[in-house]
């Protein structure tokens, strides 16, 4: 059996985005639970020279598909950067997990 650059990684980042998109149903869920501004938690930051949430959700997505961009040779789509609820995160990840799975 070879191990293929596939293999050892898009499975891996396709797993990792479904946990980030649990945890931000769970964060969601919270929000709505103790009536506070889902915006809030999703722009929030842990540390001030952070990113926040948001934009780490970004990154992360970015990461995903374009290591699979340079594995496979296929282009990467191209997402804006504006997304700031946690719906809005939910379908980033969404669209990055149908490209992996494209690949």
């Amino acid at each position: 059996m070879s191990l293929t650059m596939y293999s050892s990684s898009i499975p891996y980042f396709i797993r990792a985005l479904n946990n980030l998109s649990a945890i931000l149903k769970k964060g969601s869920d919270h929000a709505d639970t103790h009536e506070i501004d889902p915006t809030i938690l999703a722009t929030a930051r842990l540390f001030p020279d952070m990113f926040p949430l948001s934009r780490q959700v970004q990154i992360a997505c970015d990461v995903s598909k374009g290591a699979a961009s340079r594995i496979s040779g296929i282009e990467a789509p191209s997402f804006e950067d504006t997304e700031s609820s946690f719906d809005e995160l939910q379908e980033r990840i969404k669209k990055t997990i149908e490209f992996l799975e494209s690949v």
